[in-house]
């Protein structure tokens, strides 16, 4: 999700649902430690709940970095041990990590040691030739024995030679089973699934066997799909009843940003799908698609955003 679950990105989330826990885009721990941490943490005290993805494999940075995130107010430090982007390979961070369980076990003690907060891992359940029912209740028992108590199991090897990112999202296939009997195996640790899911009812499935449920893409591409009704998993009333209502509550949102010079397309991006399968939504994205950007000024950038709101305005 680099490049994607910015902050303005999480906002716009968290109008959807109050419930669920959103993480940022995944930073590298030396860009913490040495670069600017105002422009990589920095946050709405609207997004919490509110996790930190860190990427690294040096233990005394990633203490480092988690003790900065906890600093700056995040509820949960997580280490990202899934992503197998050609960008995450070449640092030795990411879905490689799972080929060195012992260094991660080292950077997650740290981590908590330096930690304020939780300190969470996702993974992924192997990558290239190991042996998923082998590799990963071994990497998990190294995890509880290293002091986490939480991991996020993405349900796919990854294919570190040969395949993209892309293709590492679709092509290994999903294991499900599998991850459903680590709840079994480890049933003193806090084990959520992750990968293939692109529904609420898949997510009421995955519930019945799981603790949690992490929804990456789907969440992104259709997020009235997944987020709208997201609150009914806790037992709680979800905050609007259609996306229309979510699109004119972003309004003001996207007006205070345009005050402060900021540009609509910076948020727009992010809601694309809102209204993914209902009728108006391919003149909803090409208002904004076409638009946004080329807006020079806020009252073109709202006419912009008002053009779209009309496209999925029923008639009166």
């Amino acid at each position: 999700m680099m490049d994607w679950t910015d902050s303005l990105c999480r906002r716009f989330h968290r109008l959807l649902s109050r419930r669920a826990l959103l993480y940022t885009e995944m930073v590298t721990a030396q860009a913490l430690v040495f670069g600017d941490r105002a422009r990589l943490l920095h946050h709405d005290a609207a997004e919490h709940p509110l996790a930190l993805q860190l990427g690294g494999s040096d233990p005394d940075q990633l203490a480092q970095a988690a003790r900065i995130g906890a600093d700056w107010g995040y509820d949960e430090i997580n280490l990202n041990v899934g992503c197998p982007s050609d960008r995450v390979q070449s640092g030795c961070f990411g879905a490689v990590l799972m080929t060195r369980p012992e260094l991660v076990a080292d950077c997650v003690a740290a981590m908590i040691a330096a930690s304020a907060v939780e300190v969470t891992v996702k993974c992924r359940i192997g990558v290239d030739d190991q042996n998923p029912e082998e590799v990963l209740p071994d990497f998990l028992a190294r995890m509880r024995a290293a002091g986490v108590r939480r991991v996020i199991i993405h349900a796919r090897k990854a294919w570190l030679q040969g395949l993209s990112p892309r293709e590492n999202r679709e092509i290994p296939p999903l294991d499900y089973p599998l991850v459903h009997r680590m709840r079994q195996e480890f049933p003193d640790l806090h084990l959520s699934i992750n990968g293939g899911i692109t529904s609420l009812d898949q997510v009421r499935q995955h519930l019945q066997h799981m603790d949690g449920v992490m929804v990456g893409r789907a969440a992104y591409h259709q997020p009235w799909d997944i987020l709208g009704d997201a609150d009914l998993l806790w037992g709680d009333t979800p905050p609007f009843d259609d996306p229309l209502e979510v699109a004119r509550a972003m309004r003001p949102q996207i007006e205070a940003h345009l005050a402060q010079g900021g540009r609509l397309h910076q948020i727009s991006r992010h809601m694309l799908g809102l209204f993914h399968g209902r009728a108006g939504a391919r003149g909803w994205r090409r208002q904004l698609s076409e638009g946004a950007s080329r807006a020079r000024d806020a009252a073109a950038a709202l006419a912009v955003y008002d053009a779209a709101l009309a496209e999925v305005m029923a008639p009166a």
